[in-house]
C-alpha cells in the first residue's frame, strides 16, 4: 500500500515588534493613499516632514499618526533635500528595541507583509530589502486596487513577481561593495545591530540611501523574495527625478 507523505506544517510565527519611519516632504498626495494601507503593520510609526508641509501634517492628523516637524531636510531651499538628516530625526523618536523599517511615502506594503516577516525567522544582524512593482500613474494603481491579485497565491507556494503587469523596479548593486544594496524606499534592519545613524551631508536623496546599507558587509545584505511592494508614481518619470525635491505632477489629480 502506497501513500503520500503529508506536507510538514509551516514553522510557527513569532510576534515581531516593528517600528517605521516615513519621510514625506511635499508627497502628501501619495501619503494619503499609502498611510491607511500601511498603518496596521506597525507597532509604532513616525512621519517626518518639514514645518511648511501643512498637507502632510493634515494627513497624519487625520489618521492619528505621530508627525515630527524638522527643518533638517532644508527643503525650503530650491534643489536641496537632506533626506538623511530628516531620517535621523525620525529614528531618534523610536524605542530602538525592535525591527526598524525605513519607508518612502509613495510605497504600499502588501497585505501579507507582517505575516511574511513573522514566518521568515529574520536575522537581527542583517539589513533587508524588497522588490517593487512600479505603477506609473494614478490610473494604473486604481485599476489594480479595484481588482487586486496577491503576489503569493494558493497555499503560498507561488510568488508572482510581475503579476501586476507592471515593471519591476531596478535593484542596485555596488560591485566594489560586494553586490546587492537595499536602497531607501524599503530598508529593514533591527536596532540590535547598533546602526541607528543615517549618513548626512548630501543634498539629494540618493547618496545617503545607498551609503547607509553598505555599513553591513555583503553577506549581511539580503532581499526578501516573498515581499513585493507597490511603488506609486504620478507619471512616467526617470529614476531620481524627485531626489532634490518634488517636481512630478500631483497623484490622483
Amino acid at each position: 500500500m502506497s501513500y503520500e507523505e503529508p506536507c510538514p506544517p509551516p514553522p510557527p510565527c513569532r510576534r515581531l515588534k516593528i517600528e517605521c519611519v516615513v519621510t514625506c516632504v511635499n508627497h502628501s498626495d501619495f501619503l494619503a493613499h499609502t498611510l491607511p494601507l500601511n498603518l496596521r503593520h506597525f507597532d509604532k510609526i513616525v512621519v517626518c516632514t518639514s514645518p511648511h508641509d501643512k498637507a502632510t501634517q493634515k494627513v497624519c492628523d487625520y489618521y492619528g499618526v505621530q508627525v515630527w516637524l524638522t527643518d533638517a531636510f532644508q527643503s525650503q531651499w530650491e534643489g536641496i533635500f537632506c533626506k538623511g538628516a530628516g531620517i535621523n530625526q525620525g529614528l531618534a523618536r523610536l524605542d530602538k528595541d525592535a525591527w526598524v523599517l525605513l519607508l518612502d511615502a509613495d510605497i504600499v506594503l502588501p497585505p501579507n507583509f507582517r505575516k511574511v516577516l513573522e514566518a521568515a525567522d529574520l536575522d537581527t544582524s542583517m539589513i533587508y530589502g524588497a522588490d517593487r512593482a512600479e505603477f506609473k500613474s494614478f490610473e494604473d494603481w486604481e485599476k489594480f486596487y479595484a481588482a487586486p491579485e496577491p503576489c503569493v497565491q494558493g497555499a503560498g507556494f507561488f510568488i508572482h513577481i510581475t503579476h501586476t503587469g507592471q515593471q519591476l523596479g531596478t535593484r542596485v548593486s555596488f560591485p566594489h561593495e560586494g553586490g546587492y544594496v537595499p536602497i531607501g524606499f524599503f530598508q529593514l534592519w533591527h536596532a540590535d545591530s547598533g546602526d541607528m545613524k543615517y549618513p548626512e551631508g548630501h543634498t539629494d536623496a540618493g547618496r545617503e540611501d545607498s551609503h547607509f546599507p553598505i555599513q553591513w558587509p555583503r553577506k549581511k545584505r539580503a532581499l526578501i523574495p516573498e515581499i513585493v511592494v507597490y511603488h506609486l508614481e504620478s507619471e512616467s518619470a526617470p529614476m531620481a527625478v524627485n531626489w532634490r525635491g518634488r517636481v512630478t505632477k500631483p497623484f490622483g489629480v
